[in-house]
């Protein structure tokens, strides 16, 4: 009976990872029907549901999601008492669900997975691209990497990584049909492209000055607004991690140097009251090579 259940937990914490019963079993290599006997086992045996079920979409219960947690912590337990048990001779496998800002993991972490993966090919990566906060717990993330002045949620593990800026930039082109900008306040009658999901997005705090800034373009992306200020469209407060080459090359040119934004952090974060499986701190550790001692955009 004990085995029965840890395979059931298995199953679903496949579904509650995957979001979908089908996706599970072609994940596992088994029929659908089997995925919904284990799952009415475990909501039998423990008598209360775990999934709410519709024809278009499932979700986990509150009693899903606090039981998931506690699976998640119970099953990456045994897969690392596994591995020390066999003198960390067995390769680490599973699947670790990877959740970054879209600009960074592109520029900066797809690589390292791709090299992670070589080296470890029994690991499976789900990595999801998003410059919006998620619930790690909701969406069973394994790991996310968050880029902050301050975190807002204390609850979270949180492991500093790397610092960097934002720099005020802008095309040679745009530069040379606008008005000179000396200071902060020269910003307010440029075209300044705006970055949606900063907390103020209007107002740019540069050194010990904020300056309210206006322009024709808004967007949740900010390699799209980097895009843009190639294309000479205007000025940007854009990541130093985004655009350091473009200003080593001169596509970009930095403004306003005396007037530094404050730097931020680079952070990974897990769920709080998880202890990181073997293959998530390997992750991690590559993560934190492949970045360099120095940041390789500073």
């Amino acid at each position: 009976m004990a085995t029965d259940k840890l395979v059931a937990m298995n199953i679903f914490r496949r579904v509650a990872e995957l979001g979908s019963f089908t996706r599970a079993a072609d994940d596992l290599d088994i029929t659908a029907a089997t995925v919904s006997k284990h799952i009415a086992f475990l909501e039998r045996d423990l008598d209360t549901r775990l999934i709410n079920r519709t024809t278009r979409r499932m979700s986990l219960t509150d009693a899903g999601l606090a039981f998931l947690k506690r699976t998640q912590a119970l099953l990456d337990e045994l897969e690392d008492a596994e591995l020390e048990a066999r003198g960390f001779q067995a390769e680490p496998r599973g699947l670790i669900r990877l959740n970054v800002p879209m600009s960074f993991g592109l520029t900066h972490i797809t690589g390292a997975i791709d090299s992670f993966l070589a080296r470890y090919p029994e690991i499976e990566i789900d990595l999801q691209l998003s410059d919006r906060m998620v619930d790690l717990v909701e969406q069973g993330v394994d790991m996310a990497i968050r880029i902050r002045s301050t975190l807002a949620d204390s609850s979270l593990l949180a492991k500093p990584l790397r610092q960097s800026r934002n720099t005020v930039c802008a095309a040679p082109g745009y530069l040379d049909h606008s008005p000179a900008i000396h200071a902060p306040a020269d910003l307010a009658v440029q075209n300044c492209l705006m970055f949606n999901l900063h907390d103020r997005p209007r107002v740019w705090a540069l050194g010990d000055e904020e300056v309210v800034v206006s322009g024709n373009y808004r967007t949740d992306s900010s390699l799209a607004i980097r895009q843009s200020l190639l294309n000479g469209a205007g000025v940007g407060l854009v990541p130093r991690f985004l655009v350091q080459q473009d200003l080593d090359n001169g596509a970009l040119v930095a403004l306003l140097p005396e007037y530094p934004p404050q730097p931020y952090t680079v952070f990974a974060l897990f769920p709080p009251g998880r202890k990181q499986p073997t293959k998530v701190r390997l992750l991690l550790e590559h993560i934190d090579q492949h970045l360099g001692e120095k940041p390789y955009w500073e």
